[in-house]
């Protein structure tokens, strides 16, 4: 036989007691010699209006008009779902109820007081209406009979929270069960009686604890739970999107799970069941194909290291800590069961292994009462100075892992710990139990959603990970980047595990913000209807106040104003993209600066794009050094429009029509002499002399005009045109002796021996430069292992294609 508990929103509207109907006449066509009884909660939202109206009454105010209201959706119900000549007994049986609550709140509110016993009377209606207006319902389709609880539960006069009688309980229930053959009981959830036959209550997950105690006395075959979620689920899914529902846990899970918040079952109503092997399924009542999770006794092999995580948000912690505790015998069975004198509830708790601490967590609400009656009950310690003061922290949550199979799987809390660290979130106490189901950290409010989502991407690695980015600038290669992760979109998470999403953009006018990811499809607009202006630090401030797991600041940008945040947005936390060159070719010492801070704050700098756009010149440095070879000398040409130029400049070609070509095709600045100065690629030689482990400053490299005097000094483009003109033959000179002794020019940048320079030079065909064409960058390394032949990596060093797909490449390795 089944046991079958309906939830508040599995009665709570006509809909939801007709699929309630539709379930149970499944059920009685499984079930082969046994009726199912079925346990009802009060309608949805009903126990709190009777609270308030018992409340409201106590201080003498009207509780009419929710009196009302209440009657008329149960009466509502009736009429909706029973037949009209069935309908008088049912709607009579309630009206008496409802007289007598009213009579009863009457009573409240003329001696202005609300006993717990009274209390719990007063909420017994709300199972009493619901359970006795569904079983008239049912009677039309099979043979139902009312079950007050409170005739068969019996308990102590523990009012709220009263201890049930067990051995005379299962005596009453088989007796009833007995005599109801071949009947289906509905019985109220929640309430019971004591021996004078006054009204109790379970406390909090009293109808689930009425189940289970039903399901124990009947030796049932399973107890079904029928909610309004999927089962239980990896976490809470209010705060994780990608949160799943579970299979099967063991009880233990489940109570570990249950007890750190996992609303679903509260922790004691298991324990009948618990005791008798008896399998708890979670189900959804508006999605009853879906199978739900079983609770039970042993479950099959799993390869999850966890299987859910849970949290309790809002705690505060008590540290208790002196000297006077080192070795001292009882101090912690005297300081607990003072608490549990108080009846103040510690929710966890962990201890120095000197001894010389205690840390506790409590709920919020007993934490001031908690630190007074410490500081009574060790006063003269005290005063001795043998404890010190007790140290409160608020506004504290736990988040805890829990699964059987984290005792077998070693590496779980080295996991916990450096996704946690890797964003930023900070844990104020740890404790774990020897049995090791359970590992529970205490963080900051602030954190705990941020601290879920990074968990649970580090532990359900069947999920896709998460990767939140802001975005500044909206040019050729920030719309490109765009373009090109829309387009990628299915490929990273099915070959990378990787969802990017675009939680921030800003241009220089406006700016907008999006937890759940900005649509890709139609950026522009959802950018040009935003009514936030750009703001830089403005922008900066609520990429840190919306606190993302996996965070990224990607600079799209050539300005020098973002560069000014970096420093900050390490110290949150957060990662950095960037293909802006200015940050690390200015002064060594914030180059310096940028590397240390990202590494003491655990998150990525990357910037690939800064020498090569999307070639990987920076990667392929670093992994040289990394593996232990040493760079003996590196060559490079990472100049596309100097590269065009000197490809070009040959035959009959003069330097004027170059250049002129060059800026035609849009490969140069302007103002050409931008390009032919050299800066640029100064900026860049000197970015790999740093990665290379050189403290040069820009000053330190040494660069060799290819212009002359005039050129630089003109006053206008048109005048620079002009003296390239008049300087035809220098350049025709230059050009001709290469060409006669079988070179061609290179305006190549150098580093050997901690010296960085860029001369023109000329090269023949031995040289790994010789072979460059178009506008394309070229770099050698000659190291310890490249020593006879280099190692070359050659490309396309800039447009806005092979930039983004450099700045996509840095971004999808962020925290690999």
């Amino acid at each position: 036989m089944k046991i079958l508990k309906f939830g508040g929103t599995s009665v709570g509207s006509v809909q939801s007691i007709q699929t309630l109907l539709n379930i149970l006449k499944d059920e009685i066509k499984l079930a082969a010699n046994e009726q199912p009884v079925v346990v009802l909660s009060a309608m949805s939202g009903v126990t709190n209006l009777l609270i308030s109206m018992a409340e409201e009454a106590a201080i003498g105010n009207d509780f009419t008009a929710p009196l009302a209201e209440l009657e008329k959706r149960h009466f509502d119900i009736v009429k909706n779902l029973l037949q009209i000549q069935k309908q008088n007994p049912a709607l009579t049986q309630l009206k008496i109820n409802f007289n007598q609550l009213e009579e009863l709140l009457q009573g409240i509110l003329t001696l202005r007081e609300l006993t717990p016993k009274t209390r719990d009377l007063v909420l017994s209606y709300g199972e009493r209406c619901s359970t006795l207006m569904i079983s008239k319902i049912a009677a039309q389709y099979f043979p139902a009979v009312f079950v007050d609880a409170s005739t068969v539960i019996k308990t102590d006069s523990s009012f709220g929270q009263a201890k049930v009688n067990t051995e005379l309980t299962e005596q009453l229930i088989r007796g009833l069960h007995q005599e109801n053959k071949g009947k289906i009981l509905f019985v109220t959830g929640f309430i019971a009686g004591n021996n004078e036959g006054q009204i109790t209550t379970l406390g909090r997950g009293g109808s689930d604890y009425t189940a289970a105690i039903f399901g124990a006395a009947l030796n049932a075959s399973e107890i079904q739970i029928w909610t309004d979620v999927n089962g239980m689920m990896t976490a809470d899914p209010r705060m994780v999107k990608k949160a799943f529902s579970l299979t099967e846990l063991t009880y233990t899970e489940a109570m570990e799970l249950s007890y750190f918040g996992a609303k679903v079952i509260y922790p004691p109503t298991m324990i009948p069941a618990f005791l008798k092997k008896i399998p708890i399924i979670i189900k959804n009542t508006f999605e009853p194909e879906f199978e739900g999770t079983i609770i039970q006794h042993d479950c099959k092999p799993s390869n999850l290291a966890i299987k859910g995580i849970s949290s309790i948000n809002n705690i505060s912690i008590l540290n208790v800590e002196g000297s006077g505790m080192v070795g001292k015998s009882g101090f912690s069975g005297r300081l607990f069961s003072l608490l549990a004198r108080e009846q103040i509830n510690v929710i966890l708790i962990t201890q120095s292994s000197s001894e010389h601490s205690i840390t506790f967590a409590v709920s919020p609400g007993d934490t001031e009462r908690a630190r007074q009656v410490i500081a009574q009950e060790f006063e003269l310690e005290l005063l001795a100075k043998k404890l010190e003061d007790v140290q409160i922290e608020k506004n504290l949550a736990i988040l805890a892992v829990v699964g059987e199979n984290m005792k077998e799987t070693p590496g779980v809390s080295g996991k916990l710990f450096h996704s946690l660290g890797r964003n930023g979130v900070n844990v104020r106490a740890i404790a774990q139990g020897s049995s090791e189901y359970n590992i529970s950290v205490i963080i900051s409010s602030h954190d705990l959603a941020k601290a879920l989502n990074a968990v649970h991407d580090a532990f359900f690695v069947q999920l896709t990970k998460t990767l939140h980015a802001f975005c500044l600038g909206t040019g050729n290669i920030g719309k490109t980047l765009f373009k090109q992760l829309n387009g990628h979109t299915q490929f990273l998470q099915d070959n990378n595990g990787i969802q990017v999403k675009i939680a921030g953009i800003s241009n220089t006018r406006k700016m907008i913000f999006n937890t759940d990811g900005i649509s890709l499809d139609n950026w522009e607009e959802t950018l040009e209807q935003s009514h936030e202006k750009a703001d830089l630090p403005a922008f900066i401030a609520k990429m840190k106040s919306m606190n993302l797991p996996n965070c990224v600041f990607i600079d799209n940008t050539a300005s020098p104003k973002p560069i000014e945040f970096y420093e900050e947005v390490f110290k949150s936390t957060i990662s950095i993209v960037t293909c802006n060159k200015i940050g690390n070719s200015a002064s060594y010492n914030q180059y310096k600066t940028f590397r240390d801070t990202a590494r003491e704050h655990g998150v990525d700098f990357f910037y690939e794009t800064n020498v090569g756009a999307g070639l990987p010149i920076i990667r392929t440095l670093k992994d040289l050094m990394n593996s232990g070879d040493r760079v003996q000398k590196i060559e490079a040409i990472l100049s596309g429009t100097i590269s065009f130029l000197f490809n070009n400049f040959k035959g009959d070609a003069n330097f004027h029509d170059t250049v002129k070509l060059a800026q035609e095709k849009g490969y140069t600045e302007p103002d050409p002499r931008d390009d032919l100065r050299g800066t640029d690629f100064m900026r860049k030689m000197l970015i790999l002399a740093r990665d290379a482990g050189y403290a040069l400053e820009t000053t330190d490299v040494s660069i060799q005009s290819m212009l002359p005097q005039a050129s630089l000094d003109a006053k206008s483009v048109e005048d620079f045109y002009e003296t390239l003109k008049a300087e035809d033959a220098y350049f025709a000179d230059i050009k001709n002796r290469a060409e006669a002794e079988g070179k061609v020019l290179r305006y190549i940048g150098k580093l050997e021996n901690g010296k960085a320079s860029i001369t023109l030079e000329m090269v023949d065909e031995n040289h790994p430069f010789y072979m460059l064409s178009g506008s394309d960058n070229i770099i050698s390394f000659t190291t310890d292992r490249y020593k006879e032949r280099p190692l070359v990596v050659k490309g396309p060093g800039a447009g806005a294609e092979v930039t983004a797909a450099g700045v996509f490449a840095d971004l999808i390795n962020v925290g690999a």
